[in-house]
Parts: structure tokens; sequence; C-alpha cells
């Protein structure tokens, strides 16, 4: 039987992720095929690399804070646009660059290159703002247009990570990527369509919003009030969904990164029972 799991978007909420596969590691839980949106995405491709749980944890604290600093280069160069009279680009406070840089380097430790090149079967969602339209990539073989495979590591995260108005759309073959949570932030069809036997949805309770929640708490909301309706049918292809409550973690709350990656673990493990029993 062939196990797969797909894990939700949800910005710093994501580092949960990780403290649910190590959870079923530690029960010897074996995940063979594995998809990720958005920050989902982050997780799940470092994971299908083969570097373990508490490793992925170790460069989320290291590197987090530097992959999502404000880059002022967009925001320059739209007012410098505006001022020239010139047409306007759509851009975001990062450009997503470092984090396509990061991911690339990452992934050479492993000798790899590009997702055709990872081993563990995988789908890592984005949405084409423009054609309004999902594309997955890959590594299976699939001849059929909105599957990618012969695209860098660090670009198809960045693409799959490009939250609306904090980051650029990201640019690839004619294509204006933006998150894939646009339209399926949970992405266990696309799993199942792998050939996993049995999938295990993992995703997040959504967070108020209320005087002290600012633009980005608010874009990640939508987000969430778009995946819970748009994500009804995908996810109807779980055998188990793991919700965590991660506590009003915000968007960019790095300080919350261990609480939430501690959450994650707490959580599973608190479910481990049903989850064994979905594989018998």
């Amino acid at each position: 039987m062939k196990l797969g799991i797909a894990l939700a978007g949800g910005g710093i909420r994501g580092i949960a992720h990780v403290g649910v596969l190590k959870a079923l590691e530690e029960n010897e839980i074996k995940i063979d095929i594995i998809g990720g949106t958005s920050s989902g995405s982050m997780v799940a491709i470092l994971y299908a690399l083969g570097f373990s749980p508490y490793y992925i944890y170790i460069l989320f604290k290291r590197y987090a804070k530097q992959m999502l600093s404000v880059d002022t280069m967009p925001i320059v160069n739209t007012i410098g646009n505006f001022i020239a009279n010139k047409k306007l680009e759509v851009c975001g406070f990062n450009s997503g660059k470092i984090i396509e840089e990061a991911y690339n380097q990452i992934a050479l430790k492993k000798g790899i290159k590009k997702i055709a090149d990872i081993k563990k079967p995988i789908v890592i969602p984005t949405v084409d703002i423009n054609e309004s339209k999902e594309y997955i990539f890959t590594n299976s073989k699939n001849s059929e247009k909105q599957y990618i495979s012969d695209i860098s590591i660090g670009k198809a995260v960045r693409a799959s990570s490009s939250l609306p108005g904090y980051f650029c759309p990201c640019d690839f073959q004619g294509h204006k990527f933006l998150d894939g949570g646009i339209l399926d932030n949970v992405p266990a069809r696309e799993v199942k369509k792998q050939g996993a036997d049995k999938v295990i949805s993992v995703n997040f309770k959504a967070d108020y919003i209320d005087e002290n929640s600012n633009f980005l708490d608010i874009s990640m909301r939508t987000i969430d009030i778009m995946a819970s309706k748009i994500s009804k049918e995908g996810i109807k292809d779980s055998d188990f969904i793991l919700t965590v409550d991660t506590e009003e973690t915000g968007l960019l709350d790095i300080e919350k990164i261990e609480s939430c990656y501690n959450l994650g673990y707490k959580t599973a493990m608190q479910n481990m029972d049903k989850i064994k029993s979905i594989l018998k």
C-alpha cells in the first residue's frame, strides 16, 4: 500500500508540517508520495529530497527570516515606473528570489537541480494569474500541459509560495505564477493521482481577524477562506484530515517557528491511533 500526504499552505504555520512528519517517522509510518502548496511546498520539497524532519526544522530556523524579509527593490521599481509614467507592474514587497536561490543551493547538496530529478513522487500546485489556471510541478511523467517537470527546485517552490500582495508573481516560460493556495491549498487529489492508496491531509485552523491583525494576516485569512471552499472537493480524496491549531500564528510570525513545530508534532501524536487505523 502506498501512503501519500498533502501539506496545506499557511505561512510560518507550515513548519507544523515538519512536526507531523517527525511524529510519523517515529511511528515508522513511511510516506511514499508527497504534495504541498505554498509553505507546504517548502516542506514537501525538502522531505522529498531526503532531508530528515529535524534537519528541515533547523533549516527553517536558520533561514526563515532571511527568505521572508522585505525586499525593497520591487517597491522601488514599482514607484519608479509610476513616476516615469511607465506601465505599472504587478508586484509585492518581496521578489521571492532569495527563496529560489536558497532552495536551489539546498537541493544541490543532494545533487539535484530540477523537479524531474527527485525520486520520491511529488506534486506542487501553483496558479497562472493571467490564465486563472492551476499548474502542477511534478516529477511524474505526464503529457498534459498543466504538469511541469522541467523546472528548478527553487523556482517551483517560489512559484507555489508567491502569496498575492506580499510576493511578486514568479515568471517562468511566459507564465506569471502565484500562490497555489488560490486554487488548491491542500493537494490531496493530486497526491491521489500519483498512485497513493491512502492520503493524509494536513491543514490549519483558520485564525481570526481582530484589531491587532495586519494586512498580511488579512491576506492569509483570505487564502484560508478561499481554500476552505475550493478545497472541499479536492480534500474528499483524503482518508484522514489532520487539522493543526497553531494558536493565532501570523503569516510571518517567525518567533513562533518552534511552537508551530511542536504543535504539529503534538497534534499528530494525539491522533496517531486514528492515523494508524486507516493504514490497516
